[in-house]
């Protein structure tokens, strides 16, 4: 089958398609930069095929090969985002079904938006350099030449060679380890992935990492400095993995283990196979402003819904998140209660509109499945396609016969399209085919308002158990009992309101005494919360809030948190320059994407590249 058109990647529309990467990487500190080869096993797909077109970004190509036999390539026009295509004359032409094997010698750039190297100073153990790599969405490319599109989805051998002081992970099975040959100074660390995967999911960290076995088939990573503590708050992975399995089928992935990385990781976490990717705020040691176990089982459950089925093309990225925000929930539900999954979704509603409202509710990068045709995926990256798809997979929950019905299809749906990409007319057949003794409930939906038209969706989330008048009104007595959730979520409203006079403010800070957050017992009761407090009391123009409010936004580099703490700062006029100034200083310790990000919030001209 020829790939869809995907606007992101030059590679979409190859006449071939890519069945299995053998990597061999060189990772170079000093330079900053990988020495690679990447051989790519190649599938035709039509006949008379004559060339193969790769993603490449900020890439040296040194030379490409097939079959021992130097090949003819030209890099094209530079994209502003895209990056360049190479293109690549192959010896003859080639009928469908035929495969051949193309090697592209190259060297990553030292600006490479897929990999952030970190110095010794900015680790925890202060002594050893550090890489992490972030492919998703289009960034793969500025570290292998590859088809970057999650509509192809390819197996993966790897070699990595590194300072011998050091340890190498990837997103895939660890095969073993051996003295560099060529370096006695150095270690390589080979990788097997035989579960086909697209390249926004090939993953690689560096440094000076420890681990602990936290399940019979997972072990959490990270510096020697915080191991313990990861080890403590991810005790209960393999209990998630087992309610996943009972939902959805079986782990197909072999190996489930978590790497914490530094605190410029962007995300919250990211589903990399075999190894989930977890940012260091999970752990009370750094500033708690997330809950673990709500934050691995979201990507424990991409573990089916995004890397066993997956997107055809980022225009149908709800396709992942909606469905894995839906059985993260359905987890929860397992380890709490329905109430709780309801609970959980009442914040997931008010996520989404403040997305809507941040966009402009006409924006059409609200729609479910919206055109990304000349559009930068990280600047259309929100929470609506996941609270949107969310939202419309609970309704349809609703109409037929509620989560246990639901759960059947979810399970129909990841068996009948295992190991493939799909798109969103392939998702509504499936549905359809499914539930075919309910299609006149079905063909009621206003599936056009639901996935083509901007702003909230047409049916609005009306949960069964919890109510938004319980978050209403709390008082001090109050306090004690709650949870971390029902906090945030309180504040969460009031976020969504016009902004709270300062008197309201500080009346709420000598009630709840929130600044005590700064204490790491009290950041483990309510370890979602300091952000949306922050936000709300430099919304309310408090100044003894501002530096609080600079501190978080810098510390630590999730987006979900330094981005709308940025955005705040900047709207309070006095200290406008202040924030620009501040994100000046600490862009180049920034991920990539998050000071790309944050720079377009502030209105800061980026760094020529």
């Amino acid at each position: 089958m020829v790939p869809v058109t995907d606007p992101s990647s030059f590679a979409s529309l190859a006449k071939c398609t890519t069945r299995h990467l053998n990597l061999t990487l060189h990772v170079d500190f000093e330079r900053r930069a990988i020495k690679g080869i990447v051989a790519l096993t190649v599938e035709v797909l039509e006949d008379k095929c004559s060339s193969l077109t790769l993603d490449t970004k900020d890439l040296q190509i040194n030379q490409v090969k097939a079959n021992g036999q130097q090949l003819k390539f030209a890099l094209g026009a530079k994209h502003s985002f895209n990056g360049t295509p190479l293109e690549i004359s192959l010896p003859f032409d080639l009928s469908r079904g035929q495969h051949v094997i193309v090697e592209v010698t190259y060297e990553t750039s030292p600006r490479a938006s897929a990999l952030q190297w970190l110095t010794p100073a900015q680790t925890a153990g202060k002594k050893h350099p550090y890489l992490f790599s972030q492919c998703q969405a289009t960034h793969c490319r500025s570290m292998i030449p590859c088809q970057d599109t999650p509509s192809v989805k390819h197996t993966y051998y790897a070699q990595v060679s590194v300072p011998k002081e050091l340890v190498a992970l990837m997103s895939a099975v660890g095969d073993g380890q051996e003295p560099d040959p060529q370096d006695s100074k150095r270690t390589i660390y080979r990788f097997r992935q035989a579960v086909p995967i697209p390249s926004y999911l090939v993953a690689v960290v560096v440094g000076a990492l420890d681990s602990r076995e936290i399940g019979p088939r997972s072990r959490v990573w990270s510096e020697k400095e915080l191991v313990e503590q990861a080890a403590y708050e991810f005790a209960k992975t393999e209990d998630m993995l087992k309610i996943a399995e009972d939902l959805v089928g079986p782990y197909v992935w072999e190996q489930y283990d978590i790497v914490v990385l530094p605190p410029s990781f962007p995300y919250g976490g990211m589903e990399n196979p075999c190894l989930t990717y977890a940012t260091p705020t999970l752990l009370c040691l750094i500033c708690a402003v997330c809950c673990p176990l709500q934050v691995i089982a979201h990507e424990i459950a991409h573990s089916w819904t995004g890397n066993l089925v997956t997107t055809k093309s980022w225009e149908h990225f709800w396709l992942n998140e909606g469905h894995t925000v839906y059985l993260e929930r359905m987890i929860a539900k397992s380890l709490e209660n329905e109430q709780y999954r309801q609970f959980k979704a009442i914040g997931g509603w008010k996520e989404l509109q403040e997305a809507v409202k941040l966009f402009g509710e006409r924006n059409p990068l609200t729609n479910l499945v919206p055109s990304l045709k000349e559009v930068d995926t990280d600047a259309a990256f929100s929470f609506v396609p996941y609270e949107k798809g969310f939202a419309l997979l609970y309704h349809l929950e609703e109409l037929v016969g509620g989560s246990d019905v639901f759960m059947k299809f979810i399970r129909y749906y990841i068996q009948r399209y295992a190991y493939a990409s799909v798109n969103t007319d392939e998702w509504k057949n499936c549905l359809f085919t499914y539930f075919r003794d309910k299609g006149d409930v079905l063909k009621k939906v206003d599936w056009d308002g639901w996935m083509n038209t901007p702003g909230m969706p047409p049916v609005p989330f009306l949960p069964s158990q919890a109510k938004e008048e319980d978050l209403a009104s709390f008082s001090e007595a109050d306090l004690k009992p709650l949870s971390s959730t029902q906090l945030t979520e309180f504040l969460t409203l009031l976020l969504l309101k016009d902004p709270l006079p300062l008197t309201h403010v500080k009346r709420m800070q000598e009630v709840y005494n929130l600044n005590s957050i700064k204490n790491c017992e009290i950041r483990f009761r309510y370890s979602e919360m300091p952000d949306v407090w922050l936000r709300l009391c430099v919304r309310a123009r408090w100044e003894e809030a501002v530096p609080l409010a600079f501190k978080m936004a810098t510390e630590q580099g999730r987006l979900k948190y330094t981005r709308p703490l940025f955005r705040e700062l900047h709207e309070f006029e006095k200290y406008r320059q202040e924030a620009v100034d501040t994100y000046l200083q600490h862009r180049a310790a920034m991920h990539p994407v998050t000071a790309a990000l944050v720079g377009r919030d502030l209105k800061v001209e980026q760094p020529h590249k």
